[in-house]
C-alpha cells in the first residue's frame, strides 16, 4: 500500500479511518486428549472478562480455518477471496507443482481471514492470504538469515527470491486434481516463512538504490533522494506499508509508477491514516493531528469499559503497586485465570506507542505484573481504561509551536515498590508535539536522586542525539537543541549535551515517570501537544 502526503482539501477531515489490520503468529495446537466422562450438568462460567471473548482485538468474526469460511454466510465473498489471493501467487511465480525429494519434508499452510474497511469504500473488504506454518522449518536447511530492519515483523512478503529449497503442501480447497500427490516447491517468499521479511527488504533495498533514493543510516526503513533544484522525496517503509513525503506530486507520481511496475500495489491517495493513526491537516494554518480514537473506542468497548465513568489521571496516587497483590489464594488464581491482563496490557500499550505518551508511566507500571496479576492490578487497567474514556478524542498536535527540535528528562527515586529501582522518563518535542518518548525501569538500583536523574538524562541524550542525526539526514539541520533536567547535580555532571536546569514544576516528562495531580498531569499533556479536537 502506498500512501502520500500532497495537497487535500478540508473535506478529508470528515472520512473515517479504518482500523489497521493486525497479524498473529500462527500458535501450534496440541493433539486433543480423550475425553474424560464427566457430569452432564451444564457449567455457566462468568463472561464478564472472558479471555474467549477479548483476546484478539483484530477478531471481528473472521473465520479462524478454510472449514469455517465454507460455512460462514459470506462463503461467497470469502471464496473470492482466495481465489484473488491464489491468482496473485500464480501470476507472481510464488511456486511451481513438484514431487516430494525422498530427503525433503513439505511444511504445511492455512487461510488467514480478515474483514477490513477502507477509507473511500463503505463496503467491508474481505481478505484471505495463504500463510506457512514456519515452525517446521530448520535453521541452516530451509533458512539461514532472518535478519529484518523492521521490528516486531511477523508477516512476510510475497515479492522475496528464494536462496533455500522449500516445498510446501498444496493449500487446502485448491488441490489441483489428479495432481495431489505433488507439492509446492516455492519460488518466491510466502507470508509465515522465517526469512520472508529478510528477503522483502533486501528486494525493496535494492530497487530504492537502482532509484537513487539514499537509505538513512538512522533508520534503514527511511529513504531520502534529493534533486538537482533543491527538491526531495522521502518515503517510509513500515512492513507493507509505504508513506512518501514531497513537495512536488509529480515527482510523488513518477515514484508510484515505478514501484507499481515492480510491486503489486494499492495506492491510497492523500495520507489519511498510517499504521492505524487518523491525520489531520490544516494546511493553510501549517497544523496537522493525530488521532486513535476509533482505535482507543473499540478497546473500550471490547474490554466492557465504554460507558465507565473518566477519571482524570491514567494512574492515582493511591495506587501502591507490588507484588504483594500477586493471588496468593486458589480462589484468586480462578479469578484471574478469567480475566484477559495480557490483553489489555497490550491493547494499552499500541495506544501508548502511537499517541499517548500521556498513558506511558501507567502501562509500564502494570506491565510489572504481567506473569501473575492480581486483582489490584486490574483495577489499576481498568483505571487507564477510565482515564482514556474521558480522554479518548484527544490528538496529538504538531504545528503550533516554531519547529525546533528539545527534550526533557526526568527520574523518580526508588519507585518500584519490589526492587526499589527508579523509573527514567523522556519526552521528546518537535513542532509543539511529542514525537518520542519513554517510560523504562531503571537497570540497576541509584543510591542517590542524582544518580536516578544521571541514568534517566542519559537515556534521553541518547535518544534526542540519534534523533539530531536522523534529522540532518532528512535535511532538516538545527544549530542547537536542549535537553532540560530538574536536577542540578545531574547538570553538573553532563558536559556533552546543552543541558539547562526547568523547574519541577514546568518539567513536563515528569508524567513519564510517576503519577502526579491533575494540575500537574493536565500541564504536562497540554505540553505534550496532546488537545482536545479541532474545530
Amino acid at each position: 500500500m502506498v500512501e502520500d502526503s500532497k495537497k487535500q482539501d478540508d473535506s478529508e477531515h470528515t472520512q473515517e479511518i479504518p482500523d489497521k489490520e493486525t497479524h498473529q503468529e500462527e500458535q501450534v495446537q496440541p493433539p486433543q486428549q480423550p475425553q474424560v466422562r464427566r457430569s452432564t450438568r451444564l457449567h455457566q462460567p462468568s463472561r464478564k472478562y472472558s479471555t474467549d471473548e477479548y483476546v484478539l482485538l483484530t477478531d471481528g468474526g473472521e473465520p479462524k480455518t478454510y472449514c469455517e469460511a465454507m460455512e460462514s454466510e459470506n462463503k461467497k465473498e470469502w471464496l473470492m477471496a482466495m481465489q484473488e489471493e491464489m491468482s496473485s501467487l500464480q501470476e507472481n511465480g510464488t511456486y511451481e507443482l513438484v514431487e516430494l525429494p525422498k530427503d525433503k519434508k513439505a511444511l504445511n499452510n492455512k487461510w488467514v481471514f480478515r474483514v477490513k474497511s477502507e477509507v473511500n469504500n463503505p463496503n467491508p473488504r474481505f481478505k484471505a492470504r495463504l500463510v506457512v506454518k514456519d515452525f517446521g522449518q530448520q535453521k541452516g536447511i530451509d533458512y539461514d538469515e532472518i535478519f529484518s530492519p523492521v521490528l516486531d515483523v511477523k508477516t512476510a512478503f510475497l515479492h522475496g527470491d528464494l536462496e533455500e529449497e522449500i516445498y510446501m503442501k498444496q493449500p487446502e480447497g485448491f488441490e489441483v486434481q489428479g495432481k495431489k500427490n505433488l507439492v509446492c516447491k516455492l519460488k518466491k517468499s510466502l507470508y509465515g516463512l522465517k526469512q520472508a521479511p529478510r528477503q522483502w527488504y533486501c528486494k525493496f533495498d535494492s530497487f530504492m538504490g537502482e532509484h537513487k533514493f539514499t537509505r538513512t543510516e538512522s533508520d534503514h526503513c527511511v529513504y531520502v533522494k534529493r534533486y538537482p533544484d533543491g527538491d526531495f522525496l522521502i518515503l517510509l517503509l513500515y512492513v507493507d506499508d509505504m508513506l512518501i513525503v514531497g513537495h512536488d506530486t509529480k515527482k510523488i507520481a513518477a515514484l508510484k509508477i515505478d514501484l507499481s511496475k515492480s510491486f503489486s500495489m494499492k495506492d491510497l491517495g492523500p495520507a489519511k491514516q498510517i499504521l492505524g493513526m487518523k491525520i489531520f491537516r490544516d494546511r493553510k494554518n501549517k497544523k496537522l493531528w493525530l488521532s486513535q480514537e476509533k482505535y482507543i473506542e473499540k478497546v473500550l468497548d471490547r474490554f466492557n469499559m465504554s460507558k465507565a465513568k473518566p477519571v482524570g489521571t491514567p494512574l492515582a496516587s493511591h495506587f501502591k503497586l507490588s507484588t504483594e497483590q500477586c493471588p496468593a489464594s486458589k480462589e484468586e488464581v480462578e479469578y484471574m485465570k478469567n480475566v484477559p491482563y495480557a490483553s489489555a496490557v497490550g491493547s494499552l500499550m499500541y495506544a501508548m506507542v502511537c499517541t499517548r505518551p500521556d498513558i506511558a508511566h501507567a502501562v509500564g507500571v502494570v506491565s510489572r505484573f504481567l506473569s501473575n496479576p492480581g486483582k489490584q492490578h486490574w483495577v489499576a487497567i481498568k483505571w487507564i481504561f477510565k482515564y482514556l474514556r474521558g480522554t479518548s478524542h484527544m490528538f496529538l498536535c504538531y504545528g503550533e509551536h516554531e519547529s525546533l527540535l528539545n527534550g526533557y528528562s526526568d527520574a523518580d527515586f526508588g519507585g518500584d515498590l519490589d526492587s526499589r529501582k527508579s523509573t527514567s522518563g523522556y519526552l521528546m518535542l518537535y513542532a509543539g508535539g511529542a514525537i518520542s518518548w519513554k517510560s523504562k525501569l531503571q537497570k540497576s538500583v541509584s543510591l542517590s536522586t542524582t544518580e536516578a536523574e544521571c541514568i534517566a538524562l542519559s537515556e534521553a541524550g541518547k535518544e534526542i542525539v540519534w534523533m539530531k542525526t536522523f534529522f540532518e539526514e532528512l535535511g532538516l539541520k538545527q544549530e542547537g537543541f536542549v535537553l532540560f533536567c530538574d536536577n542540578q547535580s545531574a547538570i553538573y555532571l553532563k558536559k556533552v549535551l546543552d543541558v539547562e536546569k526547568v523547574h519541577m514544576n514546568d518539567n513536563s516528562s515528569d508524567m513519564m515517570t510517576k503519577s502526579l495531580v491533575r494540575s500537574k498531569f493536565e500541564f504536562c499533556i497540554s505540553q505534550a501537544g496532546l488537545v482536545e479536537p479541532p474545530n
